[in-house]
């Protein structure tokens, strides 16, 4: 099946959580921006995809003078985000065509694997969805009106991007009323009734939220060759 590709990288937060003022996607790491390493990992799908970029609307500026100073030419689409990822992944979907295949990645995911990546479109091509997820290897409690208990982890696992869907299953899902339980992709298609077909992950596609994971990052780049 020869359908269209779209990959959707959000960054649509302010991501400051690293501290300073840089949003997290423009930290440097191995000598460049975090977010073109992301673009990187995706290389499999150069010159097959159509890339967007949703970023906050303040940032457009900067990143557009980044990608001049590093020489960063791949062809992408810039989509301003919005209030909540809901949004910013609502204002991409503007650009998405019908019968395609919609790959949306945390922009702060640069160590996602090819084997992932392969594998949750060979999915989502057969089901019309896939979510990468990884098991939960330590010990976890739910806690709930201040009693907690354990609780079979086995039963438990950790979702990752990209999540790769039917344009016409996520363009559906996203014709819905924001809602606070939408942290992810899968949670608003999940909530039309369509099934989640799940696919294995690479644990080593963290999403990058403190200081500590940039070194983390980087070392994996350079074991990997990516850096």
């Amino acid at each position: 099946m020869n359908e269209k590709l779209f990959i959707v990288l959000v960054a649509g937060g302010r991501g400051t959580r690293l501290g300073g003022e840089t949003p997290k996607q423009f930290h440097l790491v191995a000598g460049k921006p975090l977010i073109m390493h992301t673009f990187d990992a995706f290389a499999p799908f150069f010159g097959k995809a159509e890339f967007l970029l949703v970023l906050p609307e303040m940032e457009i500026g900067r990143w557009k003078h980044l990608c001049a100073d590093y020489g960063f030419s791949l062809p992408h689409r810039i989509v301003e985000g919005g209030p909540t990822r809901y949004h910013s992944v609502k204002n991409a979907l503007a650009f998405i065509d019908d019968k395609s295949l919609v790959f949306v990645h945390d922009a702060v995911r640069p160590l996602v694997s090819e084997d992932t990546l392969l594998d949750a479109l060979q999915i989502a091509r057969i089901h019309g969805t896939a979510i990468p997820v990884v098991p939960v290897t330590e010990s976890i409690r739910q806690v709930e009106n201040g009693i907690n208990r354990a609780v079979n982890r086995e039963q438990f696992r950790m979702v990752q991007t990209p999540q790769v869907f039917r344009s016409g299953i996520l363009k559906k899902a996203y014709l819905q009323s924001y809602r606070d339980s939408f942290t992810d992709d899968a949670a608003v298609v999940e909530s039309t009734g369509q099934p989640l077909h799940l696919v294995d992950g690479n644990p080593e596609n963290i999403k990058v939220t403190h200081a500590g994971d940039l070194g983390y990052v980087e070392t994996l780049l350079a074991a990997t060759g990516r850096d």
